[in-house]
């Protein structure tokens, strides 16, 4: 069995770079101003602190000539270790994945996200609530109920698993009326291509391009997080649907991959993925792995893919094709899949129509192919539906019978078989 080899320093310190100017962006996102960073380099994290006592007076110092407000930490911190870093600091400290929940839930319009976002808070906070402390609530009276009473700890415990119980039902629901939804798009020949990629990656405005939608797009992380689905005529005539996802990130909390599970169907249950990578970027290849092993996480491994090189508008000089260009983006990758590569601009349009080609091409679903058929003049309704589902290829009229030459998708051919020639 072949094993991957350790990583060094280098790698390692590369590592923890790349995250905490991930982070920056978040914070930045979150609507934060980041003053400074620090990157702490321990054989073991610190059990009180995280950090340990002397990096932590070296933050306490920078908080006061910043005059910080706010401190975040790129790990997660256990409930202790917040509370004595904030006695420290005298500010407040949120760590990754609270930051990750406040964007989530600021950038989440539809119910059904606000749904998935409270639940996903939730159950960060049951675990931390012994870090606030035991208050008594106050006794019973009457017979039967003397003794201790119930804690305040385990009555908010009580409330919270109260809440969760109907956040999941409600969710429960809501998966059921998207599995309905998706099974009455199912019953119509419609495959659907759904878009997925790391956060900022440009998905939402190659969305819009590929759409004519209007669909919320800018450079901050998680713009978009609640589903959106448009119709697509591809170069055949094939009509698809195409699907906005909510970006991947690394370190995801748990919780809110749970949370997200209606939302991520719409990617396994999609006939193809369009993975959307920042060829900009220069963490584009480690992010292009975080992606796959994502996919891989939530059952799309085996799932066909095209890879999206977009933002090529910002490196115009490069004269790398695709297949080198989709060799590097996958260079992280333990074992690189097969991807078809497609370098595309979102913003300026360039490549946007060889990505349908590319997309009509690989599509597995109801596939296309030639045929040759008779109609019968006076069939305008049949006439037309051949034009708006096929690619004419040749047509003339010989009599009262219409010939005409069209690549059509297999579920129409299948219609006109009564009318097909050899």
């Amino acid at each position: 069995m072949k094993t991957r080899p350790r990583p060094g320093a280098d790698q390692i310190r590369n590592n923890a770079t790349e995250s905490i100017e991930e982070l920056k962006v978040l914070a930045e996102s979150a609507g934060a101003r980041v003053e400074e960073s620090l990157i702490q380099s321990r054989p073991a994290p610190d059990a009180a602190t995280l950090i340990g006592s002397g990096k932590l007076e070296e933050l306490r110092a920078l908080v006061a000539f910043h005059s910080a407000d706010l401190v975040l930490f790129d790990s997660e911190l256990s409930p202790t270790q917040q509370r004595n870093i904030e006695r420290t600091l005298h500010c407040k400290v949120l760590d990754r994945t609270q930051l990750i929940l406040d964007i989530f839930a600021r950038r989440a319009r539809t119910r059904e996200g606000q749904l998935q976002v409270e639940l996903a808070q939730l159950n960060y906070l049951l675990p931390r609530l012994a870090g606030h402390g035991v208050e008594m609530s106050r006794l019973g009276g009457g017979i039967g109920t003397r003794g201790p009473g119930e804690t305040q700890l385990e009555t908010d415990r009580r409330r919270i698993y109260a809440r969760i119980k109907k956040l999941s039902d409600d969710l429960e629901h809501v998966r059921s009326g998207r599995s309905t939804q998706r099974r009455q798009r199912q019953s119509v020949p419609l495959a659907t291509i759904a878009l997925a990629g790391y956060t900022n990656a440009g998905k939402s405005t190659l969305f819009n391009r590929l759409t004519g939608a209007h669909v919320g797009a800018d450079a901050r992380m998680f713009a978009t997080l609640d589903p959106t689905v448009r119709h697509v005529v591809l170069p055949s005539r094939r009509q698809v649907l195409f699907s906005d996802t909510v970006g991947f990130i690394r370190n995801l909390p748990t919780t809110l991959v749970k949370a997200f599970r209606a939302t991520l169907e719409e990617v396994t249950e999609a006939a193809l993925i369009l993975h959307v990578v920042d060829v900009s970027s220069p963490y584009a290849a480690h992010q292009t792995a975080h992606v796959l092993k994502v996919l891989a996480e939530i059952g799309a491994a085996e799932t066909r893919q095209i890879l999206a090189l977009n933002k090529m508008d910002l490196i115009p000089d490069s004269t790398e094709s695709s297949e080198t260009l989709a060799q590097r983006m996958l260079g992280e990758v333990h074992q690189p899949p097969a991807i078809r590569a497609v370098p595309v601009s979102a913003r300026s349009g360039r490549g946007v129509e060889e990505l349908l080609a590319a997309i009509d091409e690989d599509l597995p679903l109801d596939p296309v192919s030639r045929g040759r058929f008779h109609i019968p003049a006076g069939d305008g309704s049949l006439i037309h539906l051949i034009h708006e589902r096929s690619k004419v290829l040749e047509s003339h009229y010989a009599g009262d019978i219409w010939v005409v030459e069209a690549e059509v998708p297999a579920s129409l051919k299948q219609w006109l078989a009564g009318y097909a020639v050899e």
